[in-house]
């Protein structure tokens, strides 16, 4: 029974994790869309500090509810979304994607504006946007299945796979999973109370991301965040190849141990908390909102769900070999992921271009520019192409009504034609 409800939960935490950053992709605004999409990652933090906690007091138990409660009071955050789905509007964009326009509109302007106002400039302007980019995916006439690995679109897929693939392999999941085991290697008496530091640390080093990664970009998150952890990784193989010796008690999860060295244990410790902080503040949160950022409408479901699914692969397997990994290697597990950030690094400065400020119909532009995708970390390429639509609108150069008419007016010649949005 335990392992039928494990592999139920399994797979509604799938389907969760890659539809949240979805829905929240589509609904936020373009200048704030990272900070909402960070509230993910922020919530993960909350829950898994919160859940620690649970299982450390349920420790001190000597009944079955110590771990017959943890498991329980995990169905208090599930009951709550579901029951607030019930107030939750549809993403405009998928509402469009239906062909239910009146729908789009209102929700729109239900996201946008205070008073749900259907006629204000930027609430057409984004309207409109949206409608010419379902407009031309329906000429395209394209199979979403087919076209996931087609050639106009394999890039930003494997992009969107590569990004939460690299998210794993920074190593952060070797600390959240076996910092106990890490801890206890290097010297540390109270495992337990320590590691709990690192998930306080977790939880408000995702802060600075939600406040300011629509100011600061998701490239420079990505790869800053790839050199500080692979700094402090780097930093802890080294005290461990050059204090630490083998450990004399058989049969353990550790083989290597540090001993009489009270400030290389603290310095381990230290570096294993800068290493977490280094995560949550970069790759935590933007690995997450960046591959529904990248992707169009049309397969933006399948191909977030293809990346995310490429995160709990390489987490399974993380979580599987890592044990295993500690007991063979020891020391140089950490020089291994701290290369592997290395390698991020370079990734992402070829490959991922800049996404902030963007809207989601901006995407094709950007990749299919031609400029290489590093030059977007100047900035170079921002437009405010929705401002100029929502200013044309409230000039009068553009009107679209309630009923979903648009008339174009020619200023030179004081005559106008008539185009429909639907």
């Amino acid at each position: 029974m335990l392992i039928v409800g494990r592999v139920i939960a399994g797979l509604c935490v799938g389907l969760t994790s890659s539809l949240v950053p979805i829905y929240q992709s589509e609904i936020a605004p373009r200048k704030v869309r990272g900070r909402v999409v960070s509230l993910q990652q922020f919530a993960v933090t909350w829950g898994i500090m919160i859940q620690y906690f649970v299982q450390y007091g349920c420790s001190f138990l000597h009944s079955q509810a110590q771990f017959r409660l943890p498991w329980a009071i995990q169905s208090v955050p599930a009951v709550l979304l579901f029951v607030g789905l019930f107030w939750f509007p549809r993403s405009p964009r998928w509402l469009a994607s239906k062909d239910r326009w009146d729908e789009a509109l209102k929700v729109l302007a239900f996201l946008r504006t205070p008073d749900g106002d259907v006629n204000d400039p930027l609430v057409l302007a984004e309207y409109k946007e949206i409608e010419d980019q379902i407009r031309f995916e329906h000429d395209e006439e394209s199979n979403s299945c087919r076209e996931l690995f087609g050639k106009k679109m394999r890039k930003r897929v494997f992009l969107g796979m590569a990004i939460q693939g690299w998210s794993q392999l920074t190593g952060i999941n070797v600390l959240m999973y076996y910092i106990v085991y890490i801890l206890d290697s290097a010297g540390i008496s109270n495992t337990l109370l320590a590691s709990s530091i690192q998930y306080v640390v977790n939880m408000i080093m995702t802060i600075p991301s939600i406040l300011w990664t629509d100011h600061w970009g998701r490239r420079p998150a990505l790869l800053l965040g790839a050199l500080s952890i692979a700094f402090w990784l780097y930093v802890i193989a080294g005290l461990l190849a050059r204090y630490g010796e083998p450990n004399p008690v058989p049969d353990q999860s550790y083989t290597w141990i540090v001993m009489g060295h009270p400030a290389v244990t603290r310095c381990i410790q230290a570096s294993s908390y800068m290493t977490v902080a280094s995560f949550a503040i970069s790759w935590g949160p933007v690995s997450w909102m960046y591959p529904p950022e990248i992707m169009p409408l049309r397969i933006r479901a399948k191909a977030v769900s293809i990346a995310t699914a490429t995160n709990w692969a390489a987490n399974f397997a993380l979580g599987l070999a890592v044990p295993a990994l500690l007991r063979v290697i020891r020391w140089r597990l950490f020089f291994i992921f701290g290369s592997f950030n290395l390698v991020a690094f370079i990734y992402v400065w070829i490959a991922a271009p800049e996404t902030k400020q963007r809207t989601l119909e901006e995407m094709d532009e950007i990749f299919q520019h031609g400029d290489p995708l590093w030059r977007s970390f100047t900035g170079v390429h921002n437009t405010d192409r929705l401002d100029s639509l929502a200013k044309d609108i409230e000039m009068g150069h553009l009107k679209i009504h309630r009923s979903v008419q648009v008339k174009m007016y020619d200023d030179c010649v004081g005559s106008s034609s008539t185009g429909t949005l639907r």
